[in-house]
């Protein structure tokens, strides 16, 4: 039986803005040398967010909500709408540094 042997390794990040990190941790011994590739993505801290609609029976309204990337790579999202009478792109690009409204669309068909 091989005898598993574990290290913790604590590690401190502490990240000004929110985006995505990379980093490479080189573990040197007398018989042994190893990299570890670690990548953090940091969340902004309000990142939940509440949209009301008011809008007259039967009119609609869209409210475009913007996607700021502030990583390093480009992102593509898939939207999954819940809801009635709800309308949006099912996906969007948004490229590195870049800021893409995703127009997100209520058409009620009766007053609710």
């Amino acid at each position: 039986l091989g005898i598993i042997e574990t290290v913790e390794l604590p590690i401190k990040f502490t990240p000004k803005h929110p985006g995505c990190y990379h980093c490479q941790i080189l573990l040197k011994s007398s018989c042994d040398i190893r990299v570890y590739e670690i990548e953090c993505v940091v969340n902004p801290d309000h990142a939940d967010a509440q949209l009301e609609f008011l809008t007259p029976a039967y009119q609609t309204v869209t409210q475009e909500i913007p996607i700021t990337n502030m990583s390093s790579e480009d992102w593509r999202f898939e939207a999954a709408l819940e809801g009635q009478c709800f309308h949006g792109p099912s996906a969007i690009h948004v490229p590195v540094g870049g800021t893409v409204p995703y127009p997100l669309t209520f058409k009620p068909v009766a007053e609710c």
